[in-house]
């Protein structure tokens, strides 16, 4: 067996015992304690409303308006250009951000008494501490998350609710395939373990076997913003229709508990839908990779509004929502998207006009 493969089957083992005898507790919602009784048909009755259908149908004529007319006239291509120019300035340091973006809440949730997510109470601390701070530094990378994605299948196994944090499936998957990047632990051993005539260079167990590997997956590392995508993509849809409009009592009793329908005077059950809709919509975005960049800081907005509407909810848990979508701002959709489509045509536009007025 493989170092890597006994590292990950450590973590599994460490991840379902720590979560067997722990003291686990699912909460359904970070800033709730309950739900109020209200099923699936309390929407659907809703939707018979016109105080209700009237702003969702305006909302999604608007929102297809906007697509339909960018399309159409391409606005501002001279800034579209330039920031998409900046973007690709800071594409050497995507590892070092997603590392950043899942050690920290890792470390956090190991003193924090919790598993991964704040919904399920575990005190796998040296587990998630040590997992976190690997991450940080970037020693080992590739090997550590996919640990961190083995103990974190392990537990979604045994505690549903973390499925409240799926993008770490898409995450950890990310750092995977990009490695440590610099700056980084790995980046700094491995220049010193190629250097001539260094003595760790002699004594280094790992390097010729790092380097042929890196060689081997360097050709899968273009695919990182595709898994980062339909990672963070699917997060969304499970948000907006498991949490919202599969379960309306939940986000009902957030709307109540932080006086919604008083930011926007409009009913509750709108509240809910509109919500729903919105996240839904936009994980499907995601996962197909349309208009991935804006999708991207719709989400980081998203994320804004709600710490400051909800001071209750814990910040930690979103911070590797956060690395996700800034990294999708500085790659773009990746392969395997809408965007990639569409781009690969207005290229084959840009190459055949010439031709024709030749």
């Amino acid at each position: 067996m493989s170092r890597a493969s006994r590292a990950a089957s450590a973590a599994v083992v460490a991840a379902s015992l720590l979560l067997a005898v722990g003291p686990v507790a699912a909460h359904e919602e970070y800033v709730v304690d309950g739900e109020r009784d209200a099923g699936v048909e309390y929407l659907l009755d809703a939707l018979t409303e016109p105080a209700v259908v009237g702003p969702l149908a305006v909302g999604a004529v608007v929102a297809g308006g906007a697509v339909v007319a960018y399309l159409a006239l391409r606005p501002f291509p001279r800034d579209v250009a330039a920031f998409r120019s900046a973007m690709a300035e800071y594409r050497e340091y995507v590892p070092w951000l997603l590392r950043i973006s899942f050690g920290i809440p890792l470390i956090g949730a190991g003193f924090g008494g919790y598993f991964v997510s704040p919904a399920v109470e575990a005190d796998p601390r040296l587990l998630q501490i040590g997992l976190g701070f690997l991450l940080l530094f970037g020693l080992a990378t590739r090997l550590v998350a996919v640990a961190t994605l083995a103990a974190y299948l392990v537990g979604l196994a045994v505690e549903p609710a973390l499925a409240l944090q799926l993008e770490f499936v898409g995450g950890t998957a990310a750092i995977a395939l990009l490695g440590g990047g610099r700056p980084s632990a790995d980046h700094v051993l491995g220049r010193m373990a190629g250097a001539p005539g260094t003595v760790y260079g002699r004594v280094d167990p790992v390097y010729d076997r790092m380097r042929a590997f890196r060689g081997r997956v360097r050709s899968y590392e273009r695919f990182a913003p595709t898994v980062a995508r339909v990672g963070l993509g699917a997060t969304f849809v499970y948000l907006g229709v498991g949490q919202k409009l599969l379960r309306p009592g939940l986000a009902l009793a957030v709307v109540e508990n932080y006086d919604l329908t008083a930011v926007v005077p409009v009913a509750p059950e709108l509240w809910v839908l509109g919500a729903g809709l919105t996240e839904a919509g936009l994980g499907l975005a995601l996962v197909v990779g349309a208009f991935t960049r804006a999708s991207a800081a719709t989400a980081i907005a998203t994320f804004s509004l709600t710490l400051f509407a909800l001071p209750d909810d814990p910040v930690l848990a979103h911070v590797s929502l956060f690395g996700m979508a800034s990294m999708l701002l500085i790659t773009g959709a990746g392969p395997y998207s809408i965007d990639a489509r569409l781009a690969s045509a207005e290229e084959e536009a840009r190459t055949d006009a010439p031709r024709a007025t030749a």
